[in-house]
C-alpha cells in the first residue's frame, strides 16, 4: 500500500465523549510507515465543512470525521466528487452511518477500519439541495429531530425522552408524493428517505436499504395507536417495518413531498425549516467512503448485536486505560512536586 495523507477532523465538543483517549491512540493504530497523520479541530459550527474542504483542495487521501452525527455530515458533503475518502470514528448519540457501514462504535475498531483502508464509492443523497449521508425525512422523525436539537444535552435517553412525550401529542399530517410519474396522498406519521438502512442506535427504517444501488428506500408510516406503538418500536429494531400493515415502502431515485403548511424536516438527524414543497434524490456513487472490509462483516442481526456489546465494551476499556495514563501522569506531577519541596 502507497503512504496516505490521513487527516482527522476532531470536533471536541460535539458527541456523548471526550476525543482527548482517541487522540492518544492514533499511533498505535494508524503506522506512520503507511499514512502520514495530521490532526486538527474544529472551533465552530461549520468549521469541520471548510477543514474538510480545504483537506480536497490539498489532495489528502482520507479525511476523517471525528464527532457526533452532524459533524460527520459536515465533512462528508465537503468530500462528495472528490478524490478524498470520507473515514469516521463515530463518537456520537446514533452513529446511523457508520453503524450501516459496519464501522466499530469503540475508536480501537474504528481505527483498525481505517488502517485496513477499504474504499469504496458509495451513494449520497439530496434533500432541496441539502446533502444528506444516512437518511432525511418530514413528519414526526423531523419533529423528534428539532425537540433533540432544543434539548441542549445529547444521549440516547435525552433521544428516548423526546420520543416518548413528542408521539403523545404529535399529529400527523396529509402529504401529496410524486414519484415515476405515479402521484399518491397519504396521511402519514413520517416520510424516511433511506440512503442508509437506519436512523441510528440499530432503529432500522429501511432495512434493506443499500448505498451503492442508487436507489433510495422510502418509508410511509401512516398513523397508528398507543396500542400498536410497542409493535412499531419493536419492528424498528428487528428490521421489519416494512412488515407493518400501516408501513408503504418503495424505492425510487427521487421523489416530490407537497404539504399544506411549512415546516420542519431533517437531513441526517438535524433539523431544517422548509417550505411546502421538497424535493428528495439520490446522486449514484457521489463520495468515496472507508468501510469495513466485506469478509469481516457481521452476517446476521444476533451477531451484529454482540458485536455492538463488544465495541461498547471496548471502548469503555480504551476510555478507561486513558483514565489510568491521566491518573498516573497526576500522581507522576504530585510526587515530583513533594521531592521538590522535601529537597528545600
Amino acid at each position: 500500500m502507497n503512504k496516505k495523507r490521513i487527516r482527522f477532523i476532531i470536533n471536541p465538543i460535539s458527541g456523548t465523549r471526550g476525543k482527548e483517549a482517541i487522540v492518544k491512540l492514533i499511533p498505535e493504530y494508524i503506522k506512520p510507515t503507511d499514512f502520514d497523520v495530521e490532526i486538527v479541530y474544529t472551533q465552530r459550527s461549520g468549521h469541520a465543512a471548510e477543514l474538510a474542504h480545504q483537506a480536497t483542495e490539498e489532495a489528502v487521501d482520507i479525511v476523517v470525521a471525528v464527532g457526533g452525527d452532524g459533524t460527520v455530515n459536515e465533512v462528508a458533503r465537503s468530500l462528495v466528487h472528490t478524490p478524498s475518502a470520507l473515514g469516521i470514528i463515530p463518537c456520537g448519540s446514533g452513529n446511523g452511518l457508520a453503524r450501516h457501514l459496519f464501522i466499530p462504535i469503540n475508536p480501537v475498531g474504528a481505527l483498525k477500519i481505517l488502517a485496513s483502508c477499504q474504499i469504496e464509492c458509495l451513494d449520497y443523497g439530496r434533500i432541496n439541495e441539502q446533502s444528506f449521508f444516512c437518511t432525511c425525512g418530514i413528519g414526526f422523525d423531523a419533529f423528534i429531530s428539532q425537540k433533540f436539537a432544543e434539548a441542549g444535552k445529547r444521549g440516547l435517553m435525552t433521544y428516548v425522552d423526546n420520543t416518548l412525550k413528542g408521539g403523545l401529542t404529535y399529529k400527523p399530517e396529509t402529504y401529496q408524493i410524486s414519484f415515476d410519474g405515479e402521484e399518491e396522498t397519504h396521511e402519514a406519521f413520517l416520510i424516511a428517505c433511506a440512503n442508509a438502512s437506519q436512523y441510528g442506535n440499530n432503529v432500522y427504517i429501511a432495512p434493506a436499504a443499500s448505498m451503492n444501488d442508487g436507489l433510495m428506500d422510502v418509508t410511509l408510516l401512516e398513523p397508528f395507536n398507543l396500542l400498536e406503538a410497542p409493535q412499531v418500536v419493536l419492528q424498528l429494531l428487528n428490521r421489519t417495518i416494512d412488515k407493518n400493515p400501516h408501513a408503504h415502502t418503495f424505492q425510487c431515485r427521487s421523489l416530490h413531498i407537497h404539504r399544506k403548511e411549512p415546516g420542519y424536516v431533517h437531513f441526517d438527524g438535524d433539523p431544517m425549516q422548509c417550505g411546502t414543497d421538497i424535493d428528495v434524490r439520490i446522486i449514484p456513487r457521489g463520495i468515496n467512503m472507508v468501510v469495513k472490509p466485506k469478509q469481516q462483516r457481521p452476517t446476521s442481526p444476533l451477531f451484529s448485536a454482540f458485536t455492538d456489546i463488544h465495541d461498547k465494551m471496548m471502548q469503555e476499556m480504551a476510555e478507561l486505560r486513558y483514565d489510568i495514563s491521566q491518573t498516573n501522569e497526576r500522581i507522576k506531577r504530585i510526587n515530583t512536586g513533594l521531592l521538590n519541596k522535601l529537597r528545600i
